[in-house]
């Protein structure tokens, strides 16, 4: 039986490809030292280790970081076991899979899409939004034309194991009762820098399960579910994305990483910023993750049981975040 990452944060394991991924250590749970050289690629949740893995093969092969980032997070778009990205995410309370993304270069162009449906990969459709327009953000049905008009395919992304669970939650809320906990919501987002020590970062997501529809999360919000600063870091968040946007999460951590903190230091703030209005919501979690220009890393969560990964040229690993909640 495949673990996906929600399964993970009940059970402290963790399975990567049928592969049982880096033993958590002391050694390598918290990352605050700067990696041996400049190429890395580092993401939310510890099961997006395919993910930076292929992110890095894209930035060892001389590829730019938006492009790496962009072929990673596809990895985990197109993986049916995931059920909170792409394909096989968890539908909203009608059985729908919307989908939100967001991508930004070095140069602070930025593109994103909310709410779109039937498009498997919606960073590239975001990416595009950059690229070919004069805009930053494309929802709903237009984003889903802009895709299709562009060479997209339209395809089903209910798979029946998503559906199965759906209906399962149906029955037991038939007036479509809704309760946010943290096995029901969350995001791949990551950061890569590439040769020419230059910046980008991206995120992709299925949002919250069962979510009302229309509902749009932090993820393809500019500041709140990434951010980009090609002179000092990058950040990215996941978990419940109201509060990530209530806070302009991302962009506060690079904000406070341009101040002087580190990136832990910078993730570290954040997350008490959220915790002064969400220290009464036992039932969410939020973790941010980040990296700055001299390839220091870190990340910080408000519960317990965040992990990230971490691929350079000399190791790719598991880690186990921070939290402040004990």
């Amino acid at each position: 039986m495949k673990i996906t990452r929600r399964d993970f944060v009940k059970t402290g394991a963790l399975v990567s490809g049928g592969l049982m991924a880096n033993q958590l250590s002391p050694s390598n749970i918290f990352g605050r030292q700067p990696v041996d050289g400049k190429l890395i690629a580092v993401a939310t949740w510890g099961g997006t280790i395919k993910s930076t893995e292929k992110a890095f093969e894209y930035l060892k092969a001389g590829k730019n970081s938006l492009d790496a980032l962009e072929a990673g997070i596809r990895v985990a778009e197109d993986d049916p076991t995931n059920t909170s990205v792409g394909y096989g995410g968890l539908p909203d309370e009608d059985g729908i899979v919307t989908l939100d993304a967001s991508i930004m270069d070095w140069n602070g162009n930025a593109g994103s899409v909310g709410c779109i449906e039937g498009i498997k990969n919606p960073i590239s459709v975001a990416k595009l939004v950059m690229h070919r327009t004069k805009h930053v953000m494309l929802v709903g049905g237009g984003a889903k034309k802009f895709a299709l008009e562009n060479g997209f395919k339209e395809e089903n992304l209910l798979t029946e194991s998503s559906r199965k669970t759906w209906e399962e939650w149906r029955k037991k809320n038939p007036h479509g009762v809704y309760r946010v906990d943290e096995k029901n919501h969350d995001t791949i987002g990551l950061l890569a820098i590439d040769n020419s020590n230059n910046l980008s970062g991206g995120v992709s997501t299925s949002g919250m399960a069962w979510k009302l529809h229309g509902r749009v999360g932090d993820s393809p919000i500019i500041g709140a579910g990434m951010f980009v600063d090609n002179e000092f870091g990058g950040a990215v968040a996941t978990g419940n994305g109201e509060f990530v946007m209530r806070t302009v999460g991302s962009f506060l951590v690079v904000e406070k990483m341009r101040d002087g903190l580190s990136p832990q230091e910078a993730c570290e703030y954040a997350i008490k910023r959220i915790y002064k209005t969400a220290k009464n919501n036992r039932d969410i979690q939020i973790g941010y993750v980040a990296i700055n220009k001299k390839g220091e890393y870190g990340a910080f969560s408000l519960y317990d049981g965040f992990t990230y990964a971490l691929t350079t040229e000399k190791e790719s690993k598991v880690m186990k975040s921070e939290f402040l909640v004990k």
